[in-house]
């Protein structure tokens, strides 16, 4: 019987950095063939490749294959070098030194060069899209010679390394960025290349290795294809018929996968599930202004109930969105809000809210599963939901409702820092400002001393958990299928890229 493994990831500790150099990044694991395949599943297809709208979720797997990143994250989540192979910042933290390795090419064999870099960079600042305001704080971006791109900030941005690893800081053709077909089938300096004839645009990408890639060792299969399969029954039974390699399998579907010959590879706290209470000023949802309100909503959740019932005990309650492995996390946090009816009916009626009230809340594909729990758990204390059926992709993101169900993958401290503390972060669509947070951020800038802006990120999550910023609900774990002869490598902290397989033998189908 194939062994079932359970993944943590090491210290997340991703932050700020004076300097970086060359560094080891993930070691390769087992030996595998030359012409090794793989087939597995995502959820979501890529909404675009072209740089200025890639998304990080699970459509990194096809979009970080074509495109190189300047920077890396380790599956313990350490910075590492990739494009870039060393970085160092001024004293100030308002200048970003970066030195391309000078074995960068495209796929068209052109060379990667500082020019690609900044026009790159300077377009994705520029261009309305998912990464735009990662980049925000870029004022110029200089380049002194072919390998040596010099970022100028207009103020201290503790998330841009980070950033950096993920989708902005792709490098793009600057030949044929600006081209239309770029969203389909773009020219990127990555270890694939998509191959046109076999891809079906929104169903299927199929991924040609690049032979000549610097990094070739680090990528042992040398055709894979990624399938978008959006129901979990679907994506099962092509498991199970030999379609696939590799894939996620629910708390139900565990036992008759692993019984058909599969490894299971649970992977702890990938993503923290929860409400945003987003309206904290009562644009929208006017109750919601009121700090009581919110702990109250905290009190209704019946964190480890809906961890049993719905994600079958695979999982863990917190109340918090920085995760276990953070330096910002602390435990004793998530006792602040047990279980406790009683208690949010009086917090309610404190803040004049006795006979309850009414909010609507978007119905999309990530709240499915646990919207009748939600619905009955506030109902409880008095608060009605009314849901209102959206697509996923308009799931939160959005001044049109007060408070949402989010999924989110676990990251480093600066990156949740940026998503959900900042004015413009994605998780904070009202733009809600505190005075003692803004503080915290304002001290957070150019700290460049990891002990020290570790604390400030404690501070943020003490502010955020005292405030009710959020109900956070359970840190969901990620069971992974995979064939004889492939191995999930990756961890809570790993990146969706193909790093995450390893090929360990001749695999049998």
């Amino acid at each position: 019987m194939p062994r079932k493994v359970r993944v943590t990831v090491g210290a997340v500790v991703a932050a700020l950095a004076i300097a970086g150099c060359s560094a080891t990044s993930d070691p390769p694991a087992g030996t595998s063939s030359p012409d090794a395949t793989l087939a597995f599943a995502v959820q979501n297809a890529p909404n675009s490749l072209d740089p200025a709208q890639l998304h990080d979720g699970t459509q990194r797997f096809v979009w970080a294959s074509l495109y190189d990143t300047l920077l890396y994250l380790d599956h313990a989540g350490k910075l590492q070098p990739s494009a870039a192979k060393n970085w160092e910042y001024s004293a100030d933290a308002l200048t970003l030194t970066l030195t391309l390795r000078d074995d960068l090419t495209f796929s068209d064999g052109d060379p990667v060069t500082s020019a690609a870099v900044k026009s790159t960079l300077e377009r994705t600042r520029d261009t309305a899209g998912p990464q735009q305001n990662n980049l925000s704080a870029i004022e110029s971006v200089g380049t002194p010679d072919k390998h040596t791109v010099v970022i100028n900030l207009s103020r201290p941005d503790p998330n841009l390394l980070v950033s950096l690893a993920y989708g902005s800081g792709v490098i793009g053709d600057p030949d044929t960025i600006n081209d239309k077909r770029t969203a389909l089938n773009p020219i990127g300096s990555g270890p694939y290349v998509l191959n046109r004839e076999e891809t079906v645009d929104g169903s299927k990408y199929v991924l040609d290795r690049r032979d000549d890639y610097w990094n070739v060792d680090a990528y042992p299969m040398k055709t894979v294809t990624v399938s978008v399969i959006q129901d979990r029954t679907a994506l099962f039974n092509a498991l199970l018929t030999g379609e696939l390699d590799a894939g996620t399998v629910d708390g139900t579907q565990a036992k008759q996968i692993e019984g058909a010959g599969f490894t299971l590879t649970e992977v702890d706290g990938v993503t923290v599930g929860g409400l945003v209470i987003a309206d904290r000023d009562g644009d929208v949802a006017p109750p919601l202004a009121d700090v009581r309100v919110r702990q109250a909503i905290n009190l209704a959740l019946d964190r480890q109930g809906i961890i049993d019932a719905i994600l079958l005990g695979r999982g863990q309650p917190t109340t918090q969105v920085f995760n276990p492995n953070s330096p910002a996390y602390r435990k004793a946090l998530d006792a602040d809000y047990d279980f406790n009816v009683g208690k949010a009916r009086r917090l309610l009626a404190e803040a004049g809210y006795a006979n309850g009230f009414s909010l609507t809340m978007p119905a999309n594909l990530f709240v499915q599963p646990v919207q009748p729990t939600l619905t009955q758990a506030l109902a409880d204390v008095g608060i009605t939901v009314e849901w209102e059926p959206v697509p996923a992709q308009q799931s939160g993101q959005t001044t049109r409702w007060g408070m949402y169900f989010n999924l989110g993958s676990v990251a480093p401290p600066s990156r949740t820092t940026a998503l959900y503390f900042a004015e413009s972060g994605s998780q904070n669509p009202f733009g809600t400002r505190d005075p003692e947070l803004d503080a915290l951020l304002e001290k957070l800038g150019p700290e460049t001393d990891l002990d020290a802006a570790n604390e400030i990120y404690r501070q943020i999550n003490d502010f955020a958990v005292k405030n009710a910023w959020f109900a956070p609900i359970f840190l969901q774990s990620t069971t992974w299928a995979t064939r004889s002869g492939i191995e999930y490598v990756g961890a809570a902290g790993s990146l969706n890229d193909l790093r995450v397989f390893a090929v360990t033998g001749q695999r049998s189908r």
